[in-house]
């Protein structure tokens, strides 16, 4: 069953948009981030993400505050509840991977923030130093994979919550920083569309609350393991100056570090929730 709900290219008026998967992923094209972006273009732009989970800019050599100045656009920016951002702008995170990397970040399947009570609606990263080849970026429809799972498991899920827990994903930067723990409905509904998804994920989640240890680490194990489907995946090969802006409430990501030792540069930015995170 095809996840995307999408809108007729003739729609888009004042931006292009092609999808690259019946599920998941679009490139964006006919906007300039560089130079002043209308409310239309803007209006334009959500329309594509609700309905492709993850777009894509090519050729956008933006600088801080421009990037920052489009993603208020969408929303007032977040600010990463376990990691320093920059000094002068602490709504940026750095992501950066060199010879010296022990780490990266994304290098799991994971939901930005998904530990935080409201998580981040959105992310943009921008990335402005590639390595020779390699460093592409996954990226999995939660309702592609809601869709496919059978009625009788799509029942058992309903009503069901797990623990989000910030120490998984961040502990082994700092084993003494405190985390947000929260919890999250293994089901919820987009706050915008409405539609089911599934919501837990390697990086953050630790539990289904519901049941016991032994049954929730399987459950979840079958659930990470259907929901990593390349069927439901757009992989994205970054070029220098490319901009992927995502629906953090209805995809996951990894980042694929097959490029040690060279370097991989760029800034991410993100846009704060609603409150409630879900419908």
């Amino acid at each position: 069953m095809s996840s995307a709900i999408y809108r007729s290219s003739a729609q888009y008026q004042l931006i292009s948009v092609e999808p690259l998967t019946p599920h998941i992923g679009a490139i964006i094209g006919g906007i300039d981030i560089t130079q002043s972006v209308t409310d239309e273009q803007v209006a334009e732009v959500r329309a594509a993400l609700l309905a492709h989970g993850v777009v894509f800019f090519r050729d956008q050599p933006i600088d801080l505050p421009t990037h920052k100045a489009f993603a208020q656009r969408f929303g007032q920016l977040h600010v990463h509840s376990a990691r320093k951002g920059l000094d002068e702008h602490p709504e940026v995170r750095p992501i950066h991977a060199d010879a010296e990397s022990k780490h990266i970040a994304g290098e799991e399947w994971h939901t930005d923030l998904s530990c935080d009570a409201i998580p981040p609606m959105g992310s943009m990263l921008h990335l402005y130093k590639l390595p020779p080849i390699g460093g592409d970026t996954l990226w999995a429809s939660m309702y592609a994979a809601y869709d496919a799972l059978s009625t009788r498991m799509q029942q058992y899920l309903e009503g069901l919550t797990a623990t989000h827990d910030g120490g998984i994903a961040f502990r082994r930067f700092d084993p003494n920083g405190k985390y947000p723990i929260s919890t999250h409905p293994v089901v919820p509904r987009h706050p915008e569309t409405k539609r089911k998804l599934l919501y837990v994920n390697r990086g953050f989640t630790s539990h289904i609350n519901e049941l016991p240890a032994g049954e929730s680490t399987e459950v979840l194990s079958l659930l990470y393991r259907h929901l990593e489907k390349p069927d439901f995946q757009v992989r994205f090969h970054w070029e220098q100056d490319s901009i992927a802006f995502w629906d953090n409430r209805c995809t996951q990501h990894l980042a694929i570090w097959d490029y040690y030792p060279n370097v991989r540069s760029g800034y991410r930015v993100q846009i704060k929730g609603s409150n409630p995170p879900f419908a």
